[in-house]
C-alpha cells in the first residue's frame, strides 16, 4: 500500500506559489495526481491554459479567480471544476497565504498566454 508521508512529499517553488505534491507516478500513482497548494498574499499567477480536467478545492483563505474571462472571489471550501481547454488566473488579494487541494490526471500541461508551455514536475 503506497503511503506518502507529509515528510516525504515533494516541495516546488513557481511564480511565487509553493506546491507540495503528494500523489505522483514517482509514489505509485498510476493515473492521477495531488498536491497541496500555498498562494501567499499579493500572489497573482500567470493566466494559463489546462489540458487536463483538475479540481480545485480552496481549504483555507480566498482566491480571485478567472476562468474563460469570468472572475470570482471564493473561499475555504468552495470547489472549482476546471476543464480542459479553460484558461485560469489565481490572485490572493488578502493578507494571508490561502491554501489550496488540486487533483489531476498525470501529464498535465499548462499554456501561458505567451504560447509556452510548463510541464510541472509535480503533476507529472
Amino acid at each position: 500500500m503506497p503511503v506518502v508521508r507529509a515528510s516525504d512529499a515533494v516541495t516546488h517553488e513557481i511564480h511565487g506559489a509553493r506546491f507540495i505534491s503528494y500523489a505522483t507516478p514517482l509514489t505509485g500513482s498510476k493515473e492521477l495526481c495531488a498536491w497541496r497548494g500555498e498562494i501567499p498574499a499579493g500572489t497573482k499567477a500567470p493566466v494559463h491554459t489546462v489540458n487536463r480536467e483538475e479540481i480545485f478545492h480552496l481549504l483555507d483563505g480566498e482566491l480571485l479567480i478567472t476562468l474563460d474571462g469570468r472572475t470570482e472571489r471564493i473561499a475555504a471550501g468552495d470547489t472549482l471544476i476546471i476543464n480542459p481547454g479553460a484558461t485560469l488566473g489565481v490572485e490572493n488579494p488578502t493578507d494571508r497565504t490561502a491554501v489550496s487541494w488540486v487533483t489531476t490526471s498525470i501529464g498535465l500541461e499548462a499554456e501561458l498566454a505567451d504560447g509556452s508551455r510548463i510541464t510541472p514536475p509535480w503533476a507529472n
